[in-house]
Formats: structure tokens, sequence, C-alpha cells
């Protein structure tokens, strides 16, 4: 079975292929084929991939070619990370809102929006030349922003393109963790679009066990996101939020924690700029490298947000990642015809009362071999739905603007978010962007 992944060197592909090399039996992947625009940065993921295939009896086979039409073709699974205008892309995109006063995230707020932007035509080219060349491919996107990919996407794929997290999987883990329940046999009630769901049940047994949670202030200081919110907040809402709702419920804070200092884009692109000097050296340790590099990276994610909350550090079991293991499980059911249940980002189909049937959402999901299946959820209160509406609208003035090529449809995108307060300063915005990222040169 052949896996075609984007972005093939991105930082971030050891994970999956590790994955790979811990899976066995019948519909294994056999091949992977690394596809970059970036030929350094492909030979020297490369290397770190052959390091750890090293002693792995039948490893996938690793390739990498610059052609996209070549990987494309014939390939069963594509697994998408690309990252358009890739790291310093994304620190003009966190520099440019600050300087505004504005988040400048790379999926929340103004910087989400710009990196949507200059994605979705790229992303949009990809779909197209899937159908054409693999119209048979399931496509796992990673690529950010997810739910505003995956739907732009599934425009031209269909049910064929899923959107992956690893933000819910980690969460429910926490919480299962918390609670002495094994994360696998839970069935976690959890809804809204990427970055900005809420866990509202954890049933067990026939049993829902998140009220306990709730009840119990010694329990919910003792996992990130009680730490993040605050137990009196979680309390308040009745829920537990995707740690990314920080930004939105203590925006003001986020602002002022990362509005000083260098931005998470700038050190990201700085340390790996590092790493992929030094791994090119034909002498270096490429994987022991890589695995130091990773280490920092895992333990400063979302550094800013837990020092504002007084949070601590990160908890050592939740420095591993994730989205990897949910790749390779929505693999499996797909190719396997094992029925598994993941939150993925699939197209809405009536789950979340108020939005189309086409807005592409985050919810729990049955998978088979005929794809995803999006299970009933509990409706959103009327505070969490509001939200997730106003999103979805910004969600849907980027495709616009993507579609079209209007300035007018990108200040919309801009104006409506609930984390920008204004049009004139969306208007500064899309003309800042525009001078520094050649991917929104067509904005007219």
């Amino acid at each position: 079975m052949k896996l075609t992944i984007l972005g093939g060197g991105g930082f971030r592909v050891p994970l999956v292929y590790g994955a790979l090399l811990g899976d066995r039996g019948e519909g294994r992947v056999t091949r992977v084929v690394l596809h970059d625009v970036d030929d350094r940065r492909l030979h020297a993921i490369g290397r770190v991939l052959a390091a750890q295939a090293s002693g792995v009896p039948d490893a996938p086979e690793v390739t990498g070619t610059t052609d996209l039409d070549e990987a494309l073709r014939g390939a069963d699974f594509v697994f998408s990370a690309i990252r358009v205008g890739g790291l310093e892309g994304r620190a003009h995109d966190e520099r440019i809102a600050f300087a505004e006063g504005v988040l400048g995230q790379e999926t929340v707020g103004a910087g989400g929006i710009a990196y949507g932007l200059r994605t979705v035509p790229v992303a949009v080219d990809i779909a197209r030349r899937t159908a054409r060349l693999a119209p048979d491919a399931w496509v796992i996107n990673f690529t950010n922003p997810a739910g505003l990919v995956t739907e732009a996407m599934s425009h031209h794929l269909g049910d064929r393109v899923i959107g992956i997290c690893d933000s819910p999987v980690g969460l429910g883990r926490r919480i299962a963790r918390v609670l002495g329940a094994a994360p696998e046999e839970a069935r976690i009630d959890y809804a809204g679009l990427n970055h900005l769901g809420w866990v509202q049940g954890l049933w067990v047994d026939g049993h829902d066990r998140l009220p306990r949670l709730l009840a119990d202030p010694a329990l919910l200081g003792s996992f990130e996101e009680g730490r993040l919110f605050g137990a009196d907040w979680l309390r308040s809402l009745g829920a537990v939020p995707n740690e990314y709702l920080h930004y939105y419920y203590f925006h003001r804070e986020a602002v002022r924690a990362h509005g000083t200092g260098p931005t998470r884009g700038a050190f990201l692109h700085d340390q790996q700029a590092g790493f992929y000097t030094r791994v090119s050296d034909p002498h270096a340790p490429a994987l022991d490298l890589w695995n130091r590099t990773r280490a920092e990276r895992e333990a400063t994610y979302m550094a800013e947000n837990r020092e504002t909350a007084g949070a601590g550090e990160r908890a050592e079991e939740d420095l591993s990642g994730g989205y990897e293991k949910v790749a390779l499980a929505l693999m499996r059911a797909i190719a396997r015809d094992e029925r598994s249940r993941l939150i993925l980002n699939v197209r809405n189909r009536g789950t979340l009362a108020g939005l189309d049937t086409e807005a592409v959402v985050e919810v729990p999901c049955l998978v088979d071999a005929r794809g995803a299946h999006p299970e009933s959820v509990s409706p959103l209160p009327d505070h969490a739905a509001g939200l997730v509406h106003a999103v979805k609208a910004v969600d849907r003035a980027v495709l616009a603007a993507a579609g079209s090529g209007s300035r007018a449809q990108a200040v919309k995108a801009f104006a409506l978010h609930p984390l920008v307060d204004s049009v004139n300063v969306a208007r500064r915005l899309v003309d800042a962007y525009r001078a520094v990222h050649p991917g929104l040169a067509y904005l007219g």
C-alpha cells in the first residue's frame, strides 16, 4: 500500500513513519513517498527515517520527490502536512498581528486567517490533482488551519478527505486518565470546530464521569486544561474546552504574553533551521538530533499560555504527540475495515445544529472501509454554538476570498473574527500581509 506524505521534508514526518514501523498485518503501508518543494529538507528527513528503519524487518520503503504529480499518482493514502510560506511565513503572521494588538497564533484569529488565505489555493490544487491522479485515494489532512483546509479540499474530494488533529485526542486521554478510566474504553462527547471544541461528557460503562471531574477541584487541578482554564471557569462552563479556547477566554492575557519577545513561529524557525543545518552533515547522528529537537519543541508548546495561567510545565506523558497515532488508526480502519471511533474533521451531515451539511466540523466518528461517519453529540450550549457559528462564517469568507481573489472578502474574514475587533484593523492586516506574502498577491 502506497502512502504519499505531502510536506515530506517536514519536521514531524518521523512521527508518522515511526507509527508505520510498528504496524503489522495485512493492509499495512509498504511504500512511503515523501514530497516536498525543498529537496534539502527531503534529504534531511530521509536520513532520520533511514535511522529509524535500521534493524526493523520489512520497514516501509521510502523515496522522495519534488514532483507533486509523481508523488500522488497511484497513492492509496495521501497525508497532507504542508506549510505554505514555511515557518518564516508563520513568524510574519504572528508579528504583523501583534503589531496591531491582536492575536497572531497560526490557527486562531488574524494569524490563522492569513495562513488560511495563502494555504487554501494550494490545498485546492492538491485536491484537484489527487482526484485526477489517485481517484481512489483517501486524503488525511493535517495541514492547518485543519478544519478550513479540509473543507476547501472536500469541495473536490467529497468525503474522501478527512481532517485530523491531536488536540481532542490528548484532551480526552488526559480526562480519562484523571478519572481512572482507560482512554480506549471511554466514549468522549466532544463537538465543535478544529481548535474550537468542548468535551461535554466522558462515558464509561454507560455512565458519564465528567460531572465527577467538574465537582472535584483537586481532580481539575491535576491535568493541563484544568490548570490552564481554572476550576471555577470549567465548572461555570460545565465542560472542558480544547486548549486553544484559552486564546478566546483569556484573549487579552494571551496577546500580552505572546506579544513580548520572540513569537512561537520565530522560535520554531530558528530551532528547525539549526536542526536542518546540523543534520545535513553526513556524519551527524540524524535521529538523535531529531529526538533532542523534538523534545524541546514539545516542552515549549503553548508555554506562554501556561505561564499566564500559572499552569506549570507540561506533564511527561503529554510530550509524545499523538496525531500520528490518529493517522495510523484512521488508515487501518479504512484499509482493513477495522471499525474504530476517532474524533475527526468531517462534513457536518446534520451533526451540529445550525450549520449546513457541507460545513466541516470536529466530532467523534465511526470509521470503517467506507470512511468516517459522524456520530450524534450533545447539543452545544448557546455560548459555544454562537462562537462556532461566528468562526465558521470567517472560514466561509476565507474560502470566498481564496476562490474569487476578492480583497473585500479577505477584509470581511478578518473583521468578522471574534478576536479582531475593528474593520479598520482588518483592512490594515490585509494590506500588511499582502506586502510580505507572495502567496497573497492574488487578492485584488
